[in-house]
């Protein structure tokens, strides 16, 4: 679930701008936008307890918002939520890339990384409005068809905001970048083995036909 407004650069800040490998580095904001579209998990990077925490957790973007969720009770939430800075990580593996050389092994893959400060959400309506994009970004249709959160539930669940205006995107894709003499030699096999996500049979948990909107979403092929 999105609102975009019509897309701009990426204005890096010295901790998002790319140095290793910078021919990879995506400028267009439509293209953090694609990446963060298409995963379903991010990587909520923080600091408890003066050690690193890195946790995967759910998340949904609406326009240069994006919305992290989990228990009240969760310390990297309630890390997070303290105005501490933050760091998000999302990562799409397109492929293996074999190179003539181990040196020249690879991956192909869209990734993004954003920077800055996760806002907790307190006021109900904006709340709810978060846990809605969430679950539309798991589970399009899913708002719509199933009960809403109790007030117990309500209560229980953090709803965090991250603005997108710090990132990094960066991309990989083509065969290997192999050196001259290997080329000419060609002594190995070299390519690119792809990988594709595929939504398996739906597997129905409750005596009822598998709504529209899965059977739907199970047809067509993840944007991965």
């Amino acid at each position: 679930m999105t609102t975009d407004v019509p897309a701009q650069e990426l204005s890096p800040t010295p901790r998002s701008t790319i140095r290793r490998g910078s021919e990879r580095a995506r400028a267009d904001r439509a293209e953090l936008w694609a990446v963060l579209d298409a995963g379903l998990v991010c990587h909520l990077s923080t600091v408890v307890d003066g050690a690193p925490l890195v946790l995967p957790t759910g998340y949904g973007r609406d326009g240069d918002t994006l919305y992290l969720h989990g228990s009240t009770g969760a310390r990297s939430l309630r890390a997070a939520a303290s105005g501490m800075e933050v760091c998000v990580a999302v990562t799409l593996l397109d492929g293996v890339v074999y190179a003539r050389s181990v040196f020249h092994h690879s991956m192909n893959y869209r990734s993004a990384v954003i920077h800055g400060t996760a806002v907790r959400i307190d006021d109900p309506d904006a709340k709810m409005h978060g846990l809605r994009v969430l679950t539309e970004h798991l589970a399009p249709g899913s708002w719509d068809h199933t009960r809403l959160p109790n007030a117990k539930e309500f209560a229980a669940t953090a709803v965090l905001a991250l603005d997108l205006s710090e990132a990094a995107v960066k991309v990989r894709s083509g065969p290997p970048g192999d050196d001259p003499a290997d080329e000419a030699t060609d002594l190995v096999w070299a390519g690119v083995l792809p990988i594709r996500q595929v939504w398996g049979e739906p597997q129905s948990a409750a005596a009822h036909a598998v709504p529209a909107h899965v059977t739907a979403r199970a047809a067509t092929a993840p944007d991965r």
